[in-house]
């Protein structure tokens, strides 16, 4: 009877959702696989294309490149926001709940907006450039290139070792620390030998994260790059190059960016697995007032960093206000910015809600469902689902966009060209953000709670909607916000699958800026930092808390 109770409405709900992953992301990662192990013109299975890959400078260039500007914004991501959250932890900042919400906010916006906004700001005729110029004399090093990009990705991703390593300095023990100094191990030797150790599985996960985000982002070597080629930009290129016949190289390329961030990831995994061990933290670190020289030294660093990370933003805000003759901006303030966006690209704005708002009604309905199935019916079939949840962040976005589009561009399903394909891809990508949200808040439920309802003669799938689902809706709606946030400012998969009829605010506001329209790129720009500022304040709302656990 056992081996008959198993096949119950969860059962069909796990297999329908095991089918949806296959169809929307195993299987067009598979042909992805397959395009680039035959020849887009007789056929033939070949290995012409890997050849190519490996046998060129050009192409060899561009992994170099984005190995570089990983690993370097990976360690100043470290570097900057590890000390940073270890001051505010220890240290009485004034104003520090509204510090961490702007930090939170610098990192949350799409990472070419701050490229663009740098462009202004350090271009060759930026603001600051100028000034130092007139004022100095002085040629300040212009953004583009590979230094351009370094600051553009470590100001957007350093906040989020920020969140990580705040997190977890919550849960390590004061009297720990107050050991350590016993033994005369204090300043620099105590954060290294205590606390660094105890904080590494942390470190690891938030590089990884960084590391992921640095290694597949488009927009800012795109707008800033000026030759310095990454993976993402060549991918683009050659994809969108050869669209009309062979997309195999394409697809190789893909293939192997694939495999060394699996790569990577197992790596981080393995080395995590063998550092982690749990804290509970009876005397937790608890911020203290200084004085002197290191209370106004804490203050300078969290304010510095602070302006410095929030300035794109501001300075964005500030020139969509600006008025325009043409695509200058001139002396004066107008709304024309935003007449223009709202005449010309509006529809932009409006596909922006609609495919943002249908995504997420999916992702909170899948979510719900795939939290439970690998919380509560636990088993093989749950850790293996569990896993095809990880895969997104994995794959870059523009190599998912490649993957579904050779999949589904022709017959039986073709789906190039529509609003489902960015769908598809939106839900694929940042579902993980509200699976993981509420599988933390069914993790505190307690199985008897349901077992109670079932007793009273409630039915299974009754239990789960009247009872079940209230419990988690914290943990929904927590993550449906993250995934919305993270919807709306997505490039790299929106600007392989994007028509006319379906194009973004984001790609919207990257072709504008390419065309060299400042003022309806920076009038689009600031409506998404709104929306994601306004988004933020009701997940602290709703979920009471002034910072996000990613």
């Amino acid at each position: 009877m056992s081996g008959v109770r198993r096949w119950d409405i969860w059962t069909l709900i796990t297999t329908l959702i095991f089918i949806g992953y296959f169809v929307f992301l195993a299987l067009p990662l598979f042909m992805l696989l397959i395009n680039s192990f035959f020849d887009g013109t007789t056929g033939e299975f070949s290995l012409a294309y890997f050849q190519k890959f490996f046998s060129r400078a050009y192409y060899m260039n561009a992994v170099w490149n984005s190995i570089k500007v990983t690993v370097s914004v990976t360690l100043l991501s470290v570097l900057i926001a590890g000390p940073l959250a270890y001051i505010m932890s220890t240290i009485r900042i004034k104003g520090s709940g509204t510090i961490r919400i702007l930090i939170l906010i610098s990192s949350m916006s799409a990472p070419f907006i701050g490229a663009y906004a740098w462009i202004l700001l350090l271009g060759r005729n930026g603001v600051i450039t100028g000034f130092f110029r007139d004022v100095f004399g002085l040629q300040l090093p212009d953004i583009y290139g590979f230094s351009g990009i370094l600051l553009v990705l470590t100001l957007q991703l350093s906040p989020l070792i920020f969140m990580y390593v705040s997190g977890a300095l919550k849960n390590v023990d004061h009297s720990l620390m107050e050991a350590a100094e016993s033994m005369n191990c204090t300043g620099i030797r105590k954060m290294w030998k205590v606390l660094v150790p105890l904080i590494t599985p942390t470190l690891l996960a938030g590089g990884l994260l960084v590391f992921m985000r640095a290694f597949a982002d488009f927009g800012t070597p795109m707008l800033i790059g000026e030759g310095y080629r990454t993976v993402p930009v060549l991918i683009f290129n050659e994809f969108i190059s050869e669209v009309g016949g062979d997309d195999g190289f394409a697809a190789a390329i893909s293939v192997i960016v694939v495999l060394f961030a699996t790569a990577v990831f197992l790596i981080q995994k393995y080395i995590a697995n063998r550092k982690s061990f749990s804290m509970s933290a009876l005397n937790p670190i608890e911020p203290q007032p200084r004085k002197g020289w290191v209370n106004v030294l804490a203050h300078t660093v969290v304010y510095g960093f602070t302006a410095i990370a929030m300035m794109p933003q501001v300075y964005v805000a500030y020139t969509s206000f600006l008025k325009t003759s043409g695509r200058i901006f001139v002396d004066g303030y107008s709304l024309d910015s935003y007449r223009d966006a709202f005449s010309k690209i509006g529809d932009s704005i409006f596909n922006t809600f609609m495919l943002a708002g249908i995504s997420i009604v999916i992702i909170i309905l899948a979510a719900v469902l795939i939290a439970y199935a690998t919380v509560k019916r636990k088993g093989a079939v749950a850790g293996v689902l569990d896993t095809f949840t990880m895969l997104p962040y994995i794959v870059p976005g523009s190599i998912l966009g490649i993957a579904l589009l050779v999949t589904f561009n022709k017959q039986p399903l073709v789906l190039s060209g529509t609003a489902a394909i960015l769908i598809i891809a939106f839900v694929i990508r940042r579902l993980p953000y509200t699976i993981r949200s509420s599988a933390a808040v069914l993790h505190q439920v307690n199985d008897s709670i349901e077992e109670a309802a079932i007793s009273l003669g409630a039915s299974t799938m009754k239990t789960f909607f009247k009872v079940t689902v209230p419990m988690m809706i914290s943990g929904v709606i927590a993550g449906a916000i993250l995934s919305w946030i993270s919807i709306i400012t997505e490039l790299s998969t929106s600007i392989i699958l994007y028509t006319g009829r379906t194009r973004t605010m984001t790609v919207a506001v990257y072709t504008e800026v390419i065309r060299g329209n400042y003022g309806v790129a920076a009038a689009l720009s600031t409506m998404l930092t709104v929306i994601t500022v306004i988004s933020l304040l009701i997940f602290f709302k709703l979920s009471g808390k002034k910072e996000v656990t990613m």
